[in-house]
């Protein structure tokens, strides 16, 4: 049955608030994926904030050439069975969504990306991406880098009254 064109500016109007507020997309082959697999896919990206649709190209393309950003980038990379998501909060979490779930499911391909900027990323772009660490974990580490030299001097410091404490302790027991 095919969709109406009040359905499709619907859909196009979706895509094109989607496409603005999000940080980056990601675009992946899923030809092969059952439809059980593809919800398993939405619930994972669910927890990590991000959005997964699977968007005929032709309206992924009117919502890009409506939008000022992405009005020159090149959309040739949007052929066959696409699967979109896009996240309005981390940069790289579309893409290791999907690289945590192609691990399981090798019938997940990146096909490539768009970044918030308006620029197309290759799919191995959109690898190596997925392989940084997320927003989360570079805040943790960053913490964790300004309270090392608090831990050291503490550990200095309780070494040195621990060796005290047990000299003081052998002497008072001789």
């Amino acid at each position: 049955m095919a969709i109406t064109r009040d359905k499709k500016n619907t859909l196009v109007a979706e895509i094109t608030e989607a496409l603005q507020d999000s940080k980056m997309t990601v675009f992946a082959q899923y030809q092969g994926l059952s439809v059980a697999d593809i919800q398993e896919l939405r619930r994972s990206a669910r927890e990590a904030g991000v959005t997964i649709r699977v968007v005929k190209n032709r309206l992924v393309r009117v919502a890009l050439a409506s939008i000022d950003t992405y009005k020159d980038t090149d959309t040739s990379p949007l052929v066959g069975q696409l699967i979109y998501a896009t996240s309005t909060d981390d940069e790289v979490a579309p893409a290791q969504v999907l690289h945590a779930f192609a691990k399981t499911h090798p019938a997940l391909q990146f096909a490539g990306a768009f970044s918030g900027e308006g620029a197309l990323l290759s799919a191995s772009e959109v690898t190596a991406l997925a392989g940084l660490p997320s927003k989360n974990q570079l805040i943790g580490e960053v913490i964790a880098q300004l309270l090392s030299p608090v831990h050291d001097v503490t550990n200095a410091l309780s070494g040195n009254l621990h060796a005290l404490l047990d000299g003081v302790e052998a002497k008072a027991t001789s």
